[in-house]
């Protein structure tokens, strides 16, 4: 009886220990240099400042805490004073006078309180603001049903800004403002090979003038000449990006690279490009990945004979001098000297384990910012080497 009232003794010491360690062992951690107080500035953006904080920018969301009786209490403005704390060993960062009242501004030699309306952008708006009413990716079948060019009522064979157009089947006056988009390269998932839908280029908008069929536009801003073919579809409205906060990804969820946007070969720190996750597999706006470079095969210049550094210890006598190590014998190869030999002369060799595969390694944050059903936009927050097409990203670990 007192052996297991030891081992219980024991056990209840043992989590009790757990207890006490937790909450150092799963705590958010500060960054270097971390402030103990910040004021918020015009220009500044949600995600840099959770970067003055903390190691993990996309953390914020457990450490905030938030004002009560405030409409919004998640929108940060400018003026602000946020407070790092400690509370039981956690750090909480929180708005310094607690109250949410009208932000003071400060014009010198006067002194008024003025409420400002504009609240402190999760990301810099202007990296990402053509894709927030431009789709660029379309669904298959979306496509297919859209309206399109036709002609032009000018003999045309594009057109430009306030060009009249021609486009099939607009019967309703419903909508009046479009965009113009050319369906691009297939989306591919590239382990599934599902399709995913279709690289849209943004062509240009258009007003309704006229409907009927063909139904008459005319263009009124473009970034590239539209042509016959191309798909028009009703203008989407601005989307706001003040209302969610950064925040990991579901947990063990990995993806892909699809694309980058603006044609360049490099993925670079504010660079747009599409993933293979969208609001079927449960991604929202606001939702963190890490991007992974590696799991490509890659060739073991040891084994291949081409860094070999003691060739010269080999005698020629052997038939490690003439064939390295590692080869294995793979039979005979056919014709040669010629295909009519009777008997092949030649043996075949192939070195065995000549490759290796690169580990992964870390090499970048990417943040969600618009979701379609199965793919999304994100926006490359920062890198540490270069990117491409094809990387994996993963949901930070909790």
């Amino acid at each position: 009886m007192r052996a297991m009232q030891r081992r219980f003794a024991v056990l209840f010491v043992f989590i009790g220990s757990l207890a006490l360690l937790a909450p150092g062992v799963f705590a958010v951690e500060l960054a270097p240099g971390a402030p103990q107080t910040y004021v918020v500035r015009p220009g500044d953006t949600l995600w840099g400042i959770a970067g003055r904080f903390l190691r993990d920018p996309w953390r914020w969301s457990e450490v905030w805490r938030a004002n009560p009786g405030v409409e919004n209490p998640n929108l940060i403005y400018p003026g602000d004073v946020l407070e790092l704390v400690m509370i039981d060993g956690r750090p909480v960062i929180g708005r310094a006078d607690g109250r949410g009242g009208p932000r003071v501004v400060k014009l010198s030699p006067q002194v008024r309180s003025e409420a400002i309306s504009a609240p402190v952008p999760i990301i810099r708006i202007g990296s990402i603001a053509p894709f927030l009413t431009q789709p660029y990716v379309a669904d298959s079948d979306d496509i297919k049903r859209a309206f399109y060019v036709v002609g032009f009522p000018d003999e045309h064979i594009v057109a430009g800004v306030n060009d009249e157009i021609y486009v099939r089947k607009i019967r309703s006056s419903d909508v009046t403002q479009f965009q113009v988009l050319r369906p691009g390269d297939p989306l591919r998932d590239p382990d599934t090979n599902e399709l995913l839908g279709y690289e849209a280029a943004f062509v240009a908008n258009a007003a309704l003038e006229r409907t009927g069929d063909p139904a008459k536009l005319r263009v009124t801003r473009m970034e590239r000449e539209v042509a016959i073919g191309d798909r028009v579809i009703p203008a989407a409205a601005e989307q706001p990006l003040v209302d969610f906060l950064p925040r990991p990804a579901p947990a063990q969820m990995r993806g892909r690279i699809l694309s980058v946007m603006n044609g360049v070969s490099q993925i670079g720190q504010f660079d747009v490009v599409i993933i293979n996750r969208g609001s079927r597999d449960g991604l929202e706006p606001g939702h963190v990945f890490e991007v992974f470079v590696g799991g490509e095969k890659a060739r073991d210049q040891v084994r291949a004979g081409i860094a070999n550094n003691d060739w010269l210890m080999e005698s020629p006598f052997s038939s490690e001098f003439w064939l390295g190590r590692d080869y294995d014998f793979k039979g005979w190869r056919a014709d040669e000297p010629s295909r009519d030999a009777s008997f092949p002369l030649n043996p075949g060799y192939r070195r065995d384990k000549a490759e290796y595969v690169k580990p992964f390694e870390r090499a970048g944050v990417l943040m969600v910012f618009r979701v379609f059903d199965r793919v999304s936009f994100g926006l490359i927050l920062n890198t540490s080497r270069a990117l491409q097409v094809g990387d994996w990203i993963a949901a930070p670990p909790s």
